[in-house]
């Protein structure tokens, strides 16, 4: 392990335009990939409070290979445990390991790992998408990065638009772009708070195949509140709620937890006016001469009320008593 130690006697911090920001004067930062280890990540009762607010209660978790949703509405917790697994917050208790150490002792080593995007990334207004690229390649310590830029704005669908300031970008372009600048120099650990937040249906379908091309091999962790996007992608799902995990496991497995809790009732639309106001709905799906009542609940709602498949949007209602449909914030 005496390669991390170096790494971690060469850091250096850098701040600018207010945001957190560290620069690498690493011998060869990729290292430890290149060594062929996979990383494991785990949390260990780790929690955060906002003074009186507690955002995460103690939390255990272990991230091996794979790609992970966090889902959970607002507030539930979702961008502190990201803010947590990348060292930007320090938790008030627990610890976070790769590979078995402490994430603050690796420093540098662990964050050349680490390919971060956030809810809300800043980009100088005033950069080229290229340039901005440039200016992230330079902070991870890349050498020659140029191919890796080139390869990367064609991934996110911004060749044409890479000598054009930022401050002309759409915000779906920004967040392009936000992706671009994660995915620089292959990190291992890959985390991404609303990846898809501002993307139009076309770019998150473009999103997910990213994923689904370059997710192989690494830990990829993304927290959402669009549910078919975890649903699509993800292998893991981890349920957050008021800063509690309320459930973690494979999509299948927690859909597999509420069959028989999922129901389609026939109905009038007076009838379906008057049971979406008072009950847990998940759609309402209107023929020529019916409607018919997906929803969620213990017992059928009706008599008549007959159990359905359940899929990841029900598992979201039936935990959160939301919608967690493509758009739809909690």
């Amino acid at each position: 392990m005496a390669r991390l130690n170096d790494a971690v006697d060469c850091e250096r911090l850098v701040r600018s335009a207010g945001s957190f920001e560290l620069k690498f004067f690493c011998p060869d930062p990729f290292a430890y990939r290149k060594e062929g280890l996979r990383m494991k990540l785990e949390c260990k009762g780790i929690s955060k409070a906002y003074g009186k607010k507690l955002a995460l209660s103690p939390l255990n978790l272990t991230f091996t290979e794979g790609v992970y949703g966090l889902l959970g509405p607002n507030g539930a917790g979702k961008t502190t445990l990201m803010h947590l697994l990348v060292g930007l917050l320090a938790s008030d208790s627990g610890e976070i390991l790769a590979d078995g150490m402490e994430i603050g002792k690796l420093g540098a080593a662990y964050r050349s790992k680490l390919g971060f995007l956030p809810q809300e990334p800043g980009f100088y207004p005033g950069f080229t998408g290229e340039e901005i690229l440039r200016y992230f390649a330079k902070l991870k310590g890349l050498r020659h990065p140029q191919k890796n830029i080139d390869t990367l704005l064609e991934l996110v669908n911004l060749t044409d638009d890479h000598k054009k300031k930022v401050g002309q970008y759409s915000g779906g372009m920004k967040r392009r772009l936000g992706i671009a600048a994660a995915l620089l120099g292959d990190p291992a650990l890959l985390i991404l708070d609303e990846p898809t937040a501002g993307l139009d249906p076309k770019e998150r379908m473009r999103f997910r195949n990213i994923i689904g091309q370059i997710g192989f091999g690494k830990i990829v962790i993304l927290a959402t509140h669009i549910v078919s996007d975890v649903e699509y992608i993800s292998d893991h799902c981890i349920l957050l709620k008021e800063g509690h995990c309320i459930g973690a496991d494979t999509a299948d497995a927690l859909k597999e937890k509420i069959r028989g809790k999922v129901w389609n009732t026939p109905s009038d639309e007076a009838e379906a006016e008057r049971y979406v106001m008072e009950h847990a709905c998940a759609n309402l799906i209107k023929s020529d001469t019916t409607l018919m009542i997906r929803s969620v609940s213990d017992a059928p709602p009706f008599a008549h009320s007959v159990a359905a498949e359940p899929n990841l949007e029900d598992v979201y209602l039936y935990y959160f008593n939301q919608s967690g449909r493509d758009g739809e914030a909690p």
